[in-house]
């Protein structure tokens, strides 16, 4: 059982890293005011990306039209993996203890 909640901890962080990723080029893609966002790609990344990034906007407003709430969702998802991650590892490491 231990087995297979450290492995859903897991797959969870890595869920994560991949959506990081899809932050990235949301953040990169921003850079470049004239793009065509009705694109399905681009409309697919924004879809996927702005809400989670509205949160942080509303806790930090653009400053000087630079808009640094990315760095604040880049930090919740860097804790919550760090947490995942250290969370599977109790769990092996406590069922490792329990059946020793």
């Amino acid at each position: 059982m231990q087995d297979i909640l450290s492995t859903f901890l897991q797959v969870l962080a890595q869920t994560l890293q991949i959506y990081s990723l899809v932050l990235i080029v949301r953040v990169l893609l921003s850079w470049f005011p004239n793009l065509d966002w009705s694109n399905p790609v681009l409309s697919s990344v924004s879809s996927i990306t702005d809400p989670y990034l509205n949160v942080f906007r509303g806790l930090i407003p653009p400053i000087g039209g630079l808009d640094l709430s990315a760095i604040l969702a880049f930090m919740a998802i860097s804790l919550m993996q760090q947490l995942l991650n250290n969370a599977s590892f109790v769990v092996l490491n406590g069922a490792v203890n329990y059946y020793s």
